[in-house]
């Protein structure tokens, strides 16, 4: 028998199941029972793209010292699938454990003998307990919720809590659902041993909560004052409209019942971003949710929000790609499509959330820098975050917070003789001031277009006329520098002449990463970058290091590619460290890449690491 793992609040659990077969309501109430016992967690779910049949994983990391990004390996694997077994099994760490349905008996040959094996004759329980095929496959799932509380030490009282609170108000389901989880906790406590992986009571969760990233969204696009959406829907993105329409039936009904806003959901992603346009022209705050493929079709409209200088908001939940790609699986690889959106020369704003806490905060940020900067705002979730439950600091809002609608004039400011051009920039920050339609019986109208035209809206294909608008355009984004969220810097306990640069739903595994590898001696200034275009800060820390790591979940280095080609960077100095397979980077994955990236460096130029 191998020395198993032994730990208390920290080790990962991964679940292996068939989609479709009920398991993931069961693997959920597996996880929150640990959350509501005080232990942090971090819970991601890898699902195929179908309704039925094929592998899916839910992967628990138990963590009390709040590492909340995946770290790597499996310390006790829930072998539920035939199908995936071998693959299964090879993932878990030296001393580990394995918990299958030993009903069927398999051969020595299917296991490994540097792991500890916990068997429980499933289905052979579930064929006693039920007649129904159905619900011998549903009630399979909790007996195994039932088991593991007993193998790792979890509260069956809050357990039964849970399941409670999952069939509020369908009574009929809470008895035989406490009755499977008893029978499956009484069969392991009769015939197996706990284990070395323990949970136990303590406070390190705090007042936090656990939501993903596309309902914290939706809700902050409610705060930032969205009265419209319109949307198609795509994977990974749809639960965002959601939760908007979701948030505005709580928040957006008069006391007369009356709904003050409108939720389309349109026949296609062009039709979309078309009508987020002109509601957003017509003076409403608007977004649309899409993902990669919706961002390729929606590319002339933006850049006709873009040139014609009409706020818009866009929530890109990025998948893997290109085309259809991976629906299910996770990447950063829409930085580039989107920051350069559209034909010509166009530039778009984007902001990089780390946690279901930013997308509420930049989800209502992204209509205040829409409006100011009158333009697309790009905020880039991914899967990972939108999709998956984060436990993050509770949100929070300023009910003094006034909704910054930028330049716009008024009746009053037409009236008092202000001179008004539509493309006309009076301040020197690139941003001209608008009117909402109807503002003035006479004054202060224009005639909007994606053709060239000069200060004052009046069409003109006159080349010195054309460079003075798209120069404007670069002023603005000049300006744009100095109102996107700013970077945030974390310095090596020594001084250093390396750096990294990271972003969005990486954030998590990188900070983990940063501790270890300081542990091993490999000091590291980091940056996390939140705002495209990039501020002075970004430039200032490139400078300042010889070697900087640029740390992201796709294949071309997109991130690298926009630092080299804003801030015109020697492309040497900045090492690629990939990852791209469709799930969330690990912890090990960054340490052992930075770690090898330096190591080796003494005997070679650094190159870089993906995969």
């Amino acid at each position: 028998m191998p020395k198993p793992i032994t730990s208390v609040n920290d080790f990962v659990v991964k679940f292996a199941n068939v989609n479709g077969s009920g398991s993931a309501s069961a693997n959920q109430l597996f996880a929150k029972s640990i959350l509501r016992m005080g232990v942090p967690i971090a819970s991601r779910n890898i699902f195929p793209s179908n309704i039925q049949g094929l592998p899916t994983w839910f992967e628990v990391r138990v963590s009390g010292a709040n590492h909340l990004g995946r770290r790597g390996g499996v310390d006790l694997m829930v072998a539920m699938n035939p199908q995936t077994w071998d693959a299964d099994i090879a993932s878990i760490d030296p001393g580990g454990y394995l918990f299958y349905d030993s009903t069927k008996p398999l051969p020595l040959s299917k296991f490994r003998d540097d792991i500890n094996i916990v068997g429980l004759p499933l289905t052979q329980i579930c064929n006693q307990a039920y007649k129904d095929a159905r619900q011998r496959q549903l009630f399979k799932n909790i007996i195994y919720v039932g088991a593991l509380a007993w193998l790792l030490g979890i509260d069956l009282g809050v357990i039964e809590q849970l399941l409670g609170e999952q069939f509020k108000g369908k009574d009929k389901l809470i008895a035989p659902n406490i009755q499977a989880l008893h029978m499956g906790r009484d069969y392991a406590r009769d015939h197996l041993p706990q284990i070395g992986l323990k949970v136990e009571h303590t406070d390190a969760v705090g007042d936090r909560i656990f939501i993903d990233g596309n309902s914290a969204a939706g809700l902050g696009a409610v705060y930032g004052g969205a009265t419209v959406a319109a949307w198609y829907p795509i994977t990974p993105s749809t639960s965002l409209a959601e939760a908007f329409m979701r948030y505005c039936k709580r928040f957006r009904h008069e006391a007369d019942g009356k709904a003050r806003y409108a939720i389309i959901q349109a026949e296609d992603e062009l039709a979309s971003i078309g009508m987020v346009i002109g509601a957003a022209w017509n003076g409403a705050r608007a977004f649309t949710a899409t993902s990669g493929p919706g961002i390729s079709l929606m590319q002339e409209f933006i850049g006709l929000a873009y040139f014609a200088e009409v706020p818009a908001v866009l929530f890109n939940v990025q998948r893997g790609g290109p085309s259809t790609g991976m629906p299910t699986r996770t990447q950063q690889a829409d930085l580039v499509s989107c920051a350069y959106a559209s034909h010509g020369d166009t530039k778009h704003v984007m902001v990089f959330p780390e946690d279901p806490a930013e997308c509420f905060e930049m989800g209502a940020q992204a209509f205040d820098l829409a409006d100011r900067l009158q333009t697309p705002i790009f905020v880039m979730l991914d899967l990972d975050i939108g999709m998956n439950d984060w436990l993050c600091r509770p949100f929070a809002w300023d009910d003094s917070r006034q909704l910054d609608r930028g330049k716009v004039m008024s009746a009053a400011d037409l009236e008092s003789g202000k001179q008004f051009g539509r493309y006309l920039d009076v301040d020197g920050d690139g941003i001209p001031y608008r009117t909402y339609p109807g503002t003035h019986a006479t004054r202060g109208a224009y005639f909007t277009r994606g053709t060239t035209k000069d200060r004052f809206a009046k069409y003109s294909e006159d080349g010195a006329t054309y460079v003075d608008n798209v120069n404007r355009l670069l002023l603005k984004w000049e300006t744009a520098k100095r109102l996107v969220p700013a970077p945030v810097r974390r310095d090596a306990a020594k001084p250093t002449n390396l750096g990294v640069l990271y972003y969005g739903s990486t954030t998590p595994a990188m900070n983990e990463a940063l501790g270890t590898l300081e542990a091993q001696g490999v000091h590291v200034d980091a940056m996390r970058l939140r705002g495209f275009p990039f501020s002075d800060e970004v430039e200032d820390f490139i400078a300042r290091h010889d070697r900087i790591f640029v740390v992201e979940q796709n294949r071309d280095a997109q991130m690298r590619q926009l630092l080299i080609n804003e801030c015109e960077v020697d492309p040497a100095k900045l090492v690629r460290v990939l990852h791209f397979d469709g799930t969330p980077v690990t912890a090990r994955y960054i340490t052992g890449a930075i770690a090898g990236l330096v190591n080796a460096s003494t005997a070679a130029p650094l190159r870089k690491v993906v995969g």
